[in-house]
């Protein structure tokens, strides 16, 4: 896939694949497949694979090299696929140069969580790992806009930067720093479905997904409406998933990948557990909250 083409489908929705375990804890990426004909027969733009919602910082580097692998062959063209890629420096590189080999569009960088990344670090990090991407585009994935505005506006002048995921519930630094950069810069929005509207507001396309893997005909008309311009329906169809996104916010927010899982479960779709340090399973509580989301959605019989 082109560049060009790369670019308008991350202007859509980018599912962000959750990555099945066993009852023995072994990854098996063949469960991804009902997943992934079923996103992608709704109209999923970009699969991602080794992104939050598919656990990447639970990962063995070896696992995420061969998720990315098997994403790419379970996918077989039909959209391009952004592989996740990130940890350190090298790490990075090394599952960027794999990912490539195993046939992905582009790779979203990580921003990485050491506690002591400099924003100079930063700019070397993306550098280091767009010279092993050798040419493939990349998407940075920015969950914390305190590096500021002048830093972002550096590292989206790297060659091989075509986008920013924006990860941050604030719109007036999205546009502070879409401002500071490149026009031809993509922002998507990196917040689910709940902040799109807020984030498109000010000039961001598109946006992530978890709730792809269990509804992915919700977030496609979500989209719908944004693109339309119509926030209104957009809105109220956001107001249906909020159950879904309590309970995934629950126990700051380590229930989020155990909610997207447990749905699944529960749709006969079971794509095991969780991995520390994420919860597993949901409490009481939660399941039945849950449950009752399916039910009155008609995603499980009633």
């Amino acid at each position: 896939m082109s560049p060009i083409d790369l670019r308008q489908a991350l202007g859509g929705i980018s599912g962000i694949l959750v990555t099945p375990f066993d009852a023995d804890d072994r990854i098996v990426p063949g469960r991804l497949r009902q997943i992934l004909d079923r996103a992608l027969a709704a109209g999923l733009h970009v699969p991602v694979v080794n992104g939050n919602t598919g656990e990447f910082y639970a990962l063995t580097i070896e696992e995420a090299e061969a998720m990315a692998g098997e994403v790419c062959a379970l996918v077989a063209g039909r959209a391009p696929v952004l592989a996740g890629v990130g940890r350190s420096v090298k790490e990075a590189s090394r599952l960027s140069r794999s990912a490539r080999s195993a046939g992905a569009a582009g790779l979203m960088v990580h921003q990485p969580p050491d506690p002591f990344a400099s924003p100079r670090g930063m700019a070397d990090y993306v550098e280091q790992v767009a010279d092993a991407a050798d040419g493939l585009p990349l998407m940075l994935y920015l969950r914390n806009d305190a590096i500021g505005t002048a830093t972002i506006a550096r590292l989206c002048a790297i060659p091989g930067v075509v986008g920013v995921k924006w990860a941050t519930p604030n719109p007036l630094k999205l546009a502070e720093a879409m401002a500071a950069c490149d026009p031809g810069i993509l922002w998507v929005g990196g917040l689910a479905e709940v902040w799109a509207p807020a984030l498109y507001a000010v000039g961001a396309r598109g946006f992530t997904s978890g709730l792809v893997n269990i509804w992915p005909e919700r977030s496609i008309a979500i989209h719908a409406a944004l693109e339309a311009g119509d926030y209104a329906i957009a809105r109220d169809l956001i107001a249906d998933m909020a159950p879904f996104e309590a309970v995934r916010a629950m126990e700051l927010n380590g229930t989020n990948v155990t909610g997207v899982k447990a749905a699944l479960a529960a749709m006969g779709n079971d794509c095991g557990p969780t991995r520390p340090p994420a919860s597993w399973p949901l409490t009481s509580d939660q399941q039945a909250t849950l449950q009752q989301f399916l039910r009155n959605n008609h995603l499980i019989d009633a």
